[in-house]
């Protein structure tokens, strides 16, 4: 910036020098001095000329980031240099003027001194050019100290001295205002940058309108968005180029900075979302001018986030919405119903049988029974409501209208019969079942928690009625709820006070009739409730998490008591299918036996088909850990469940009980009496002894013995007893046994 306006004042200052210097020389030619001032003038014009060409030339060439630098000591060199050509000859020639010439020639050298104009926005020029031309004065004006009238020597020295202080007063207020320009320069050249490639980067784009909301200016890339050309954008209204939005002309209304108002537009590339910010113009007097801004293209943007959203809506698995979603929607629905009148519902089903699917088949194929469901229930549901998939293999229905509750109920006989259809997977037949369980809001529910809860204590119904139906929630059920939780509750006091105890039920030989052993069974005598049945409490002891405390009392209870009864006694507990997976379950048979100093032929522990419904691999390493210590595995209530006949051969079972409904119906239907004897000969080739459960009469007695049964247990040969009366049982046997 410097050199560009030393440039601009050098013609002033190459003039003022050669003016100055032919004034000199008209006023030494009247000394007689011809012969040198032709050549002097000569020098002094060449020497200016040439140093302004020179300015001219550094300006072009030394200005940028690319040009070379100008050292400051040669730009003080030839300022020196031109003062030194011009002092030359007036200060060789002042002692032999006349007083007058002497007045003159030293009055120009003055006024030349003002000549550092040209030199004020290189500070440190214009200072030596003042020093060489105060020294020329003073040394002027000692020469003529006795010619020189005192009054003419004061003038030239006050001249001078203003042009000193003036001009380096200047010099400092250039170079503070060439240095401000150039700082700005620098700043409005680098968001002019920033603004040129924030348009053509694509970024965004620029706009700006006036108080009537007429566009003054916009990128081109807008005007390319919009489809016409720049010409045709100016000069027209911005709201009804971008589509005539409502929230738009709203704020520009306001009058007030706006940001990220975002809205849709048709172009002739479809439609596209932009996205724009801007600022009132006010100017200096307060006047509303309009608005500038920026605005840019955010369709992609769009579309991501509606992507993300599908993807944070919808499971991947089935494609249908996922909890999260089905909770908006039952939102939606509930809130409609609590406004129009008119009740909704939410349906929630989980797959009958699907476990076994993904342990026989495995997950792939699991998977691809998922998707099959996921499909039967979109194709029966229809526009009605909205499927959803809740995880694993439960789903829910959404229906916003279920004001006809029997197209209700319809829709779920035809969804319980679709699914029960079987699925052909990889040439594999497979087929499972479902349960639904259903509540309406806001009759049943005010809450979208609320109504899930419902629908899903109607599906826990539904399951407890033997599966694949439909139940729906009732006043009744939310009471049964309620006493369940009671109930759990009941159950903890329960175990911290020992408030059950064990009945003994014999088990008498078939050959001899003898006490040969008991099965404890676990009783609850609840201080308020009086007697609580197993089937009650066991299910909800399992679901709660309280039974591996309880078995583990049972098992401890059943080891005391066999330890004090003679060693012919055994007794025999039912063991959970809660506990039969848990790996420390021999550990804790282990301690007891330990504890009592009991032998492990003296337990039995009897489980039901069902405990190899899940990861069988475990199940069997915990029964074989059993059989380890000696303890007798029974195989429970065989035949009524699961098919076990594969699990016989594992070597961990010592005897099958018979269920009692076969052996009470053995003297009506002829086909049960087939179903013991297969059962006695299976149990006969694998080596182990038959128990007969349910025997009440002489009759059945009579038929299990002749029919192959060992062990006889049924309300003929004794109801279950406390341990007191079993005990003086097991007395009266040993003093029989001493008296023989």
């Amino acid at each position: 910036m410097q050199l560009i306006s030393r440039a601009h004042l050098a013609p002033f200052f190459a003039a003022a020098n050669i003016v100055a210097a032919l004034i000199m020389a008209a006023n030494l030619w009247a000394a007689d001095r011809s012969a040198w001032l032709l050549p002097w003038v000569g020098a002094v014009a060449a020497v200016n000329l040439g140093a302004m060409q020179l300015a001219r030339i550094q300006s072009i060439t030394c200005v940028g980031r690319s040009g070379r630098r100008v050292p400051m000591w040669m730009m003080i060199g030839e300022v020196a240099c031109r003062a030194v050509i011009w002092l030359s000859l007036p200060l060789y020639l002042f002692p032999s003027l006349d007083p007058g010439t002497q007045v003159i020639a030293a009055s120009v050298m003055a006024g030349l001194g003002i000549g550092a104009l040209g030199l004020v926005v290189i500070p440190a020029c214009a200072t030596t050019w003042m020093i060489a031309f105060t020294a020329g004065v003073g040394g002027a004006l000692l020469l003529g100290r006795d010619t020189v009238p005192f009054q003419h020597m004061m003038s030239i020295v006050f001249t001078l001295g203003v042009s000193i202080f003036g001009i380096l007063t200047v010099a400092r207020w250039a170079f503070h205002q060439l240095k401000t320009n150039a700082d700005v320069g620098s700043q409005s050249e680098s968001a002019s940058l920033l603004l040129q490639e924030y348009e053509q980067r694509g970024v965004g784009w620029l706009w700006q309108i006036d108080a009537d909301n007429r566009v003054t200016y916009i990128s081109s890339r807008m005007s390319a968005l919009l489809g016409k050309p720049a010409g045709q954008v100016l000069g027209n209204s911005l709201p009804s180029l971008l589509g005539g939005h409502a929230e738009l002309g709203r704020v520009l209304l306001e009058k007030k900075p706006f940001n990220a108002l975002e809205m849709e537009m048709k172009t002739p590339r479809g439609a596209r979302w932009i996205s724009i910010a801007g600022d009132p113009i006010v100017d200096t007097a307060g006047r509303f001018e309009g608005f500038r801004g920026v605005g840019s293209d955010i369709t992609e943007i769009r579309q991501t986030q509606e992507r993300l959203t599908h993807l944070a809506n919808v499971d991947v698995l089935s494609g249908l919405p996922n909890r999260g979603r089905v909770r908006q929607l039952l939102g939606e629905a509930l809130r409609a119903a609590m406004s129009g009148n008119v009740p909704c519902a939410i349906m929630f089903l989980d797959l009958d049988g699907f476990k076994p699917v993904n342990d026989t088949f495995g997950h792939p194929k699991g998977d691809a029974v998922l998707r099959a469901v996921a499909k039967r229930l979109v194709d029966e549901v229809g526009t009605e409501g909205e499927v959803g998939r809740m995880g694993g293999d439960e789903f829910a229905i959404v229906i916003a209208d279920a004001q006809g509750r029997k197209i209700v109920e319809e829709m779920a006989d035809r969804i319980i019969k679709s699914i029960k259809e079987p699925y052909l997977i990889d040439q594999t037949e497979i087929r499972i079942g479902v349960s639904i369980g259903c509540a309406f809001g806001p009759i049943d529910g005010a809450t979208v928690d609320d109504l899930i809860l419902k629908a899903d204590l109607a599906l826990y119904q539904a399951k407890d009625a033997g599966r694949g139906c439909a139940r729906y929630f009732s006043s009744e059920l939310q009471s049964e709820q309620d006493d369940r939780v009671r109930l759990e509750g009941d159950l903890r006091s329960a175990i911290a006070s020992k408030q059950f105890h064990l009945a003994y039920q014999p088990l008498i030989n078939a050959k001899t009739q003898k006490l040969v052993g008991f099965e404890a069974l676990i009783r609850w005598n609840h201080p308020k409730r009086g007697f609580v049945p197993p089937n009650v409490f066991i299910p909800v002891a399992e679901e709660s998490g309280l039974m591996p405390a309880i078995g583990e009392w049972v098992i401890d209870e059943a080891c005391r008591a066999a330890a004090s009864w003679p060693e012919p006694i055994t007794v025999a507990l039912n063991i959970s299918p809660k506990q039969i997976v848990q790996a420390a379950l021999p550990n804790i048979v282990s301690e007891a036996l330990s504890r009592y100093k009991l032998a492990g032929n003296r337990i039995e522990l009897e489980v039901t088909e069902g405990v190899f419904l899940g990861d069988n691999g475990s199940t069997l390493d915990v029964l074989k850990r059993l059989r380890a210590l000696g303890v007798g595995i029974a195989l429970d209530d065989f035949g009524t469940g699961y098919s076990s006949i594969g699990y016989l051969n594992k070597a961990v079972f010592h005897k099958l009980k018979i269920d009692g409904s076969f052996v009470r119906e053995a003297g009506s239907r002829p086909e049960n009496v087939a179903i013991i004897q297969s059962i006695v000969q299976l149990a006969k080739s694998f080596r182990m002894t038959i128990t007969a459960e349910g025997v009440e009469t002489a009759e059945d007695f009579e038929r299990m013995r002749d029919l192959g049964c060992d062990i006889i247990q049924g309300y003929l040969f004794g109801r279950p007893l406390a341990y007191e009366r079993a005990n003086q049982m097991v007395l009266g046997l040993g003093a029989r046994r001493m008296a023989g």
